[in-house]
């Protein structure tokens, strides 16, 4: 069934709007004597810098609301050491609306080595130590204590990824649903425009807060389930292989006639009971989407059963198409998070209209000549689409968008870059991205709507392209042409990730792209050469890249252009063993690649490969308690050499990388032909030694080792024993 909304922009405005537009939404009391405000219908807590452009979700739930008729303010990175900072706009009528950021802000602190950042790029001259960890918490908890009457409400992509259960890999521990820490009203997760809206004009109308439980794209806390449900009970992973429909033996079957007759004289508005049905008969039974829950394994099981959390995590990205999906509840001591199927995506007309908006695309003035790094970052780019069907398991992107496409229309984009060259100091000619989460991804969605709206599949391109996926990439190629023709305008880049599975289907795109729009490097993502880990990643196999490269090559020569492809690789993916980072290594040492743009795998919250790395099983697949379990480098030093093997030409790293070889048994790789990896260690000339030093005991003691990294002499140890315990079978079958 295909679900529909409202249009965004088809609700009565508030009476506030007869104040017209803000130049920037108010940050201070003088600013809102300026506009002739007595007071903030919202104030929305942020912590970025305020930057009044569309890559900036403050700035877009603020101009969104103001299209509304409410009077909005924003309070930008207060000092949450007191409640001073929230205090500034006084008490806002409606609610506080409270989100860490574009970034989450435990990644803005922290590495995926869990070393403290320097720098925050969110922030004016990048400064550090400008936003509080788990910023939703913390702010949520001033606004508290300040008012503690006036609704609160939380989003970002902070909040979105952590609406129910999840994995904290900063404190290695399951984590219940921030709306309980936070102790906020309500959670808005994904691209939230559809909840703010009718959230804010349902209080305006008076409605509690407490009220609003029913809101696409929310999660709440209830007492209480609702009357009239049926629960589908996935509690469990081991369910008997054979399960019969559980008759009550007290119930009374009538005649079918005399049950139609029943049916028809019912009051319809008599409470019914909720009905419930375990997870394995639920696909036997034709179930109403509006009135049926899953009932996940309740905070305190995944808390300590990691097999369990792996397979609430199953659940919720199977639940997860908008068309399809059913809310969410999990039991949290005696109480129940309540989360809301995702919204409605918004569709072309909609996406124009959100960003038309009238944004100033700067930094506020208060933060006058300093640089906010982000922001120098995209002032000149331009966000096309929403959105990805990549499924990548180790990026969040889905979680918080969808897999659904939102793009804009050619003119929309067109109108926006013309603002640019006409508006953006220090425009010069050159727009640096037309993107998004993938910059080939516009305008590309399932050719049959119905098929799109019952499709449960977690990737629309693993492990091969769908059938009824549109991989006509004419639409983006004619939106290219278009932008290098406007006059101001001398380079269109695109800066953004490129899905190059997809961009293979249409040559006349990559044409295109490598002749007019590569400044001599593309970048993209293989994220790794061995498919057992590229099967854990859901990205495609080597061979797709190399055709890729092929085209890119040819168009490049034909162009008499000479373009290089810049790859991304990720160390330490769960289920990526040293071998695999070993052979990885060795196609890049082949391919002549010494590649800088690597990262190690970070955990981030929700994700389906932070679930494999926490539970070491693998939710792509059905769990169970004898589900295999997957290799997971999780010992701090794994990860580093992991690492390091992707950056074999760093003389840093070559040290440990001839230790590692050793051990794996693999010392035909280090020395000085072209096809081994690292150098021989140069032999020093012979010194008399310094007498030796005694440590202290305590210094000593040998720390026992993380690792689980099968060594050289491991990995004898594990063939004798097998080959002992196959003898010992075949005596033992020989002597019966």
């Amino acid at each position: 069934m295909i679900r529909t909304a409202p249009n965004l922009f088809s609700y009565t405005p508030y009476w506030a709007e007869c104040y017209g537009t803000a130049p920037f939404l108010p940050t201070t009391r003088e600013e809102m004597d300026q506009l002739g405000w007595d007071s903030c219908d919202v104030i929305l807590i942020t912590g970025d810098a305020y930057v009044d452009h569309p890559s900036f979700g403050m700035a877009v739930m603020g101009r969104v609301l103001e299209a509304q008729g409410f009077r909005v303010g924003i309070i930008a990175q207060p000092d949450w050491r007191s409640t001073a900072d929230f205090s500034e706009l006084g008490k806002p009528n409606l609610y506080f609306g409270v989100t860490a950021g574009n970034m989450d802000s435990m990644i803005n602190r922290y590495t995926a080595d869990l070393r403290v950042r320097h720098d925050d790029a969110y922030t004016a001259d990048g400064e550090e130590g400008k936003r509080p960890d788990r910023a939703v918490i913390v702010y949520s908890q001033r606004c508290r204590e300040l008012y503690k009457d006036v609704p609160i409400v939380i989003g970002g992509i902070e909040a979105s990824l952590r609406r129910i259960a999840q994995y904290d890999y900063w404190s290695n521990k399951v984590r219940r649903s921030v709306l309980l820490d936070s102790g906020a009203d309500i959670l808005l997760y994904g691209n939230a425009e559809r909840a703010i809206v009718d959230l804010t004009h349902r209080l305006a109308l008076g409605e509690s807060i407490r009220s609003i439980i029913d809101l696409r794209g929310t999660v709440v806390v209830r007492e209480q389930l609702p009357d009239g449900y049926v629960e589908v009970d996935s509690t469990r992973v081991d369910w008997p292989g054979h399960i019969d429909k559980i008759v009550n033996p007290y119930e009374y079957i009538p005649e079918p006639a005399k049950c139609a007759e029943d049916k028809a004289k019912a009051d319809p508005n008599a409470v019914q009971p909720i009905r419930i049905i375990p997870e394995p008969l639920k696909g036997k039974q034709r179930l109403d989407g509006n009135r049926t829950y899953i009932r996940l394994p309740a905070y305190e099981r995944v808390a300590k059963d990691p097999v369990l959390y792996a397979h609430a995590s199953r659940i919720l990205h199977l639940e997860s198409n908008p068309h399809n999906a059913k809310a969410l509840v999990q039991r949290d001591g005696k109480k129940e998070i309540w989360a809301n199927p995702p919204p409605i995506p918004l569709d072309t007309p909609e996406m124009d209209a959100v960003f038309g908006l009238p944004y100033q695309r700067i930094p506020h003035p208060r933060y006058g000549n300093k640089k906010i790094p982000a922001y120098d970052m995209i002032r000149f780019s331009v966000n096309i689409m929403r959105g990805c069907f990549g499924g990548c398991t180790f990026c969040s992107i889905t979680e918080h968008e969808g897999r659904i496409i939102q793009s804009r229309s050619q003119e929309s984009v067109i109108k926006e870059i013309e603002e640019i060259r006409d508006k953006v100091p220090g425009f010069t000619g050159m727009i640096s991205d037309l993107g998004g989460p993938t910059s080939n991804m516009y305008h590309l969605n399932c050719n049959d709507p119905e098929i799109q709206a019952s499709c449960r599949k977690l990737s629309c391109v693993y492990p091969v392209i769908c059938q009824n996926l549109k991989t006509d990439h004419s639409e983006t190629t004619q939106l290219y042409r278009k932008a290098r023709k406007l006059e101001g305008v001398h380079t269109v880049a695109i800066a953004s990730g490129l899905r190059y599975d997809l961009a293979v289907e249409d040559p006349e795109y990559v044409k295109e792209l490598v002749t007019h729009h590569v400044g001599g490097y593309l970048k993209i993502a293989p994220e790794h050469s061995e498919e057992g880990t590229l099967s854990k990643m859901m990205k495609p196999g080597m061979g797709t890249y190399d055709r890729f490269k092929k085209m890119f090559d040819k168009y490049s020569k034909e162009a008499g252009k000479k373009q290089y492809l810049i790859p991304y690789f990720i160390a330490a993916h769960p289920g990526c063993e040293d071998e695999d980072m070993l052979n990885l290594a060795r196609w890049l040492k082949e391919h002549k690649f010494r590649v800088d743009q690597v990262q190690t795998f970070y955990p981030s919250p929700m994700a389906l490969a932070t679930a494999m790395y926490h539970s070491g099983r693998n939710p792509l697949k059905k769990v169970s308690y004898k589900s295999e379990k997957l290799y997971i480098p999780r010992d701090l030093e794994q990860r580093r050499t992991q690492k390091a093997l992707l950056r074999y030409h760093d003389q840093d790293n070559w040290p440990k990388l001839r230790k590692v070889l050793q051990e794996m048994g693999r010392d035909d790789l280090i020395g000085s032909a072209e096809w081994q990896l690292v150098p021989a260690e140069e032999k020093k000339k012979f010194s008399k030694p310094a007498p030796a030093k005694t440590a202290p005991v305590a210094q000593r003691a040998a720390k026992p080792s993380m690792s689980n990294r099968p060594t050289a002499l491991a990995r004898k140890k594990a063939a004798a024993k097998s080959s002992k315990q196959t003898r010992q079978k075949s005596v033992k079958k020989r002597a019966k």
